[in-house]
């Protein structure tokens, strides 16, 4: 019986996730654009974070290109993580890159001793809610106007540890 060959398949493999350097400035940027209409992280911002003991930016790549992206902060003298943003390249959503992402935000919460990571989800964003409430997050509260636009958010937070 003849095989024919098989016909290339797009790379479906988890996304390699590392901490952001300075030489990912660009590409950060250029993805904050095309994934938020608002509440953009500015130029000026990626670079004070980069250059931050108190904030932790990871990125997602595929390849030699920059697909993902989240920004952690962590303040001096709390136990609390905040997950300040996640990002996901649009052409690239549905790979599991924002699970990726968020399973390396966890670890990195965890590296730093914090018994809990919290964060905002626009109230409308309903696959970033599915993916926070299956990672184990749980639904705290709620900032009605909380984005530019007017937005509500909803607060979440998920323990580490055990907790």
């Amino acid at each position: 019986m003849p095989t024919t060959p098989r016909q290339s398949l797009p790379d479906r493999r988890r996304p390699h996730v590392r901490p952001a350097v300075l030489s990912d400035l660009d590409e950060l940027v250029a993805l904050e654009q095309r994934s938020f209409s608002s509440d953009r992280i500015s130029r000026a911002q990626y670079r004070r974070h980069l250059h931050s003991d108190s904030a932790r930016v990871l990125v997602a790549a595929d390849g030699t290109s920059i697909i993902g992206g989240a920004v952690l902060f962590f303040r001096r003298g709390s136990s609390l993580a905040r997950l300040y943003s996640l990002a996901s390249a649009p052409e690239a959503r549905g790979r599991g890159i924002g699970a990726a992402l968020l399973t390396a935000a966890e670890h990195a919460t965890g590296e730093r001793g914090c018994r809990a990571l919290r964060l905002e989800v626009r109230t409308d964003n309903a696959a970033a809610i599915r993916l926070y409430e299956s990672h184990g997050f749980r639904r705290i509260g709620c900032r009605p106007g909380y984005y530019e636009d007017g937005a509500a958010a909803w607060r979440y937070e998920k323990g580490m540890r055990g907790e």
